[in-house]
């Protein structure tokens, strides 16, 4: 299966995802789209990850790519192939799929739980998810649900932190991805948005927490499998 990413930002790769490719043998693929690569054709991938960045979903004034960005996610999502989006990458695809993005009421930075919706639990790639989770989370915007989207979590500050469409895209408002070094770039990159506030947690205390990565990955890992699976 060929992976395809789309990388907004030097400094948010696709983490442990490229350890999962790796040991099942799947060749990826990245357009820098920071660095004005050019967007693949359709024909030349299989799947399709969408990663995050500090820039906005309407931010087309300063990121001239993001309109060809969107007018090639909404291709992509007119075929079958499986796409992931996660934080930015979730709200392009809420935005592809007609839904609103907009400003959170609080921002989210740092290690909180999420809790898996009842739908979830009838989700063929989620129905084996624990209650709740510890993920990490870097966000400033979130989106409204689009039509015909499953409601899969939420976290005390969004509610609207992940949801699947069509049984084959799946939107992840939180990060299952990130490795300790993609923690360490985020704090590095991104330090001037870690504020106060009750769901923000200073430098040190998510560096205090990287043992929390190996569990997440697992079920990063997992989800994969199951998106894996869908396209048998």
């Amino acid at each position: 299966m060929r992976i395809h990413a789309l990388q907004h930002v030097p400094f948010e790769n696709i983490g442990s995802i490229a350890d999962w490719a790796d040991r099942k043998g799947h060749p990826v693929t990245t357009t820098h789209l920071y660095a004005g690569d050019p967007l693949p054709v359709l024909d030349t991938f299989d799947w399709l990850i969408v990663m995050g960045g500090p820039m906005g979903v309407y931010d087309e004034d300063r990121y001239p790519w993001i309109g060809n960005e969107k007018a090639f996610l909404r291709a992509v999502l007119k075929t079958d192939k499986p796409v992931l989006g996660i934080c930015l990458g979730a709200q392009f695809i809420a935005d592809a799929l007609g839904a609103k993005v907009y400003k959170n009421a609080q921002r989210e930075i740092g290690w909180f739980p999420i809790t898996f919706t009842g739908a979830a639990g009838e989700s063929p790639l989620f129905d084996s998810s624990p209650p709740k989770l510890i993920a990490y989370h870097w966000h400033d915007d979130t989106y409204d649900l689009p039509a015909g989207a499953v409601h899969i979590a939420r976290s005390e500050a969004c509610e609207n932190q992940a949801f699947v469409h069509s049984d084959r895209v799946v939107a992840l408002q939180f990060h299952l991805e990130v490795k300790a070094e993609n923690v360490h770039a985020l704090i590095t990159h991104c330090a001037d948005e870690i504020g106060f506030g009750p769901h923000m947690q200073p430098a040190d205390a998510m560096l205090a927490h990287l043992d929390l990565i190996p569990a997440m990955n697992r079920t990063m890992f997992d989800l994969l499998d199951r998106i894996e699976k869908q396209t048998q």
